[in-house]
């Protein structure tokens, strides 16, 4: 095991999506030998490629990139599960003298990921409680019940997201205090990490969001999604409530119309980016860079070098 003056950073790249963190992940694996981490949690399925606007292999200046394409789309997936498997990652490429430079749209794991953060334990009674209620009544009845008990949770958690939801409630339930609370604190796990967030104007980004959406629906969404389904897609319990797959499935099954799916689509991609910003606005310790700043790359690499010397010093 390297040393700690000698032992690579971690590197995390955050920000809203469609904001550019997938170059700038590659420009800094390149100049740093790294090696891409995903963060998100819905390119770990197989198949969910347009959906998810997962980067094509060709596309990936042969830098190896991990935990993509790793559960199958009927497989449910935890946050408690997906740190495990990116602390091991992170350990392994460290360890070969390798540094991981994370990136994806999900900030939850994201911190989870970086911070210190414990997961509550569960209770199976109180959890099958919730689950039939969520079957009863939605996600968005349950997603109520939590603005009024937890509004800090609600704003990061999406209405539709049932399981998310339910996980909530849960904690609440069983620890009498908010969820939010349970949620990580501003306390790197290991102080050699180093965040870079993409920062762009709410315009340009919402043009962004419509242009990448119609893009998905033009490229085939609703071809992958009808394959996917073959494959047990409406079943999954965390692959199905992705953003655009959704909406797919409701095309198919004839109950909206294509224009109106990329209009939810759109609209649901806006809400979560405005969630993802709310992971990361109060952050001191991210380092912004703008999206279209020609030094961005330089801006980075400065923070991460300021890391290292923290290190050595």
């Amino acid at each position: 095991m390297p040393s700690t003056s000698t032992t690579p950073p971690i590197v995390a790249i955050v920000g809203p999506t469609a904001s550019g963190k997938t170059a700038l992940s590659l420009d800094l694996a390149e100049v740093l030998d790294g090696e891409v981490v995903n963060t998100d949690a819905m390119q770990v399925y197989r198949g969910m490629d347009i959906g998810t606007a997962k980067l094509p292999p060709a596309e990936r200046r042969g830098i190896p990139h991990h935990l993509l394409d790793t559960l199958d789309v009927r497989d449910p997936a935890t946050v408690a599960e997906f740190q495990g498997w990116a602390r091991a990652t992170i350990a392994s490429l460290r360890a070969r003298g390798a540094t991981p430079v994370l990136v994806g749209g999900s900030a939850l794991y994201t911190r989870a990921i970086l911070d210190r953060f414990d997961f509550p334990g569960t209770d199976a009674g109180v959890r099958a409680r919730l689950e039939t209620e969520l079957a009863e009544v939605g996600a968005p009845a349950l997603h109520t019940r939590l603005r009024a008990l937890d509004p800090a949770a609600a704003e990061r958690i999406e209405p539709e997201n049932g399981r998310r939801v339910v996980r909530a409630l849960e904690v609440i339930e069983i620890t009498g205090a908010p969820f939010s609370a349970t949620l990580p604190v501003q306390e790197y796990a290991d102080p050699r990490t180093v965040q870079v967030g993409v920062a762009i104007d709410r315009e340009v980004l919402e043009a962004r969001i419509e242009a990448r959406v119609r893009r998905m629906f033009d490229d085939g969404l609703l071809a992958e999604v009808e394959r996917l389904l073959t494959q047990g897609l409406a079943e999954g319990r965390t692959a199905a409530l992705a953003i655009g797959y959704r909406q797919a499935i409701a095309v198919l099954a004839g109950e909206m119309s294509v224009e109106d799916a990329i209009g939810r689509t759109v609209i649901a991609t806006r809400q979560f980016a405005r969630r993802q910003l709310a992971w990361w606005r109060n952050d001191p310790r991210i380092t912004w860079v703008g999206y279209d700043d020609p030094d961005r790359v330089a801006k980075a690499l400065a923070a991460v070098r300021a890391v290292r010397r923290d290190a050595v010093s």
